[in-house]
């Protein structure tokens, strides 16, 4: 726990339990933190998106990590859950097991027993698949001054809006898989600009994704 800058809205210790009375005083060291991470060979974090721009900032060590996400890189929905949330997955499609959720330590060990288990349709434990989804490196293709009336279309397809501009243009984008690179280079050339444009295109690596500079 560590002492916010400012008071726990009420509608977060509704959900979390987590009191101002429970984190005053509360300090968490960035040295011991970064002491604990640097023998670390990945990090993995339920929402990685979330959590890795957050430690950036907090710490410098984890810029340097290689990340994988337990929530959208195993493919929960294939295996017969119907939702990515850490406790709905060890409650439901036969994992079977409750925690004292919203406590740091706990939720760690939810998820690491989690990941040791087998997937009731594939039969492979679900950390072989998520490391196997965080090897797979994905490219990044950017719709630049895509026409405004066109914006539906990109969101239809998968495209999100980086607003504020951070690791890349203020420009809908998406992340695909090495196999659908051209054919989504393709679609972006006939459907949006309609024109051979030179679209910006990144690799991306668990060394980048999921953060603040990627």
């Amino acid at each position: 726990m560590r002492h916010p800058s400012h008071p726990i809205p009420p509608e977060v210790t509704a959900i979390t339990g987590l009191t101002d009375e429970m984190v005053a005083g509360k300090h968490i060291d960035p040295a011991d933190v970064a002491a604990f991470a640097a023998p670390a060979a990945l990090v993995v974090a339920h929402n990685a998106a979330f959590d890795r721009r957050v430690l950036e900032r907090f710490c410098e060590v984890f810029t340097t990590k290689p990340w994988a996400c337990s929530m959208s890189q195993v493919n929960w929905a294939e295996e017969g859950f119907e939702g990515v949330k850490l406790a709905y997955l060890a409650a439901g499609a036969g994992a079977g097991f409750f925690y004292d959720k919203h406590r740091a330590v706990h939720d760690c060990l939810a998820g690491v027993k989690l990941l040791a288990r087998v997937l009731p349709r594939s039969g492979r434990r679900a950390l072989a698949g998520l490391l196997a989804q965080a090897r797979k490196p994905s490219w990044r293709i950017w719709a630049e001054n895509s026409p405004f009336d066109l914006k539906d279309t990109l969101k239809t397809r998968g495209y999100r809006w980086n607003g504020d501009g951070g690791g890349g243009p203020r420009a809908w984008y998406v992340d695909v898989d090495e196999a659908e690179r051209e054919a989504e280079l393709a679609f972006s050339k006939a459907e949006i600009y309609r024109d051979e444009i030179d679209l910006l295109v990144r690799r991306i690596d668990a060394h980048d994704r999921f953060s603040e500079c990627c």
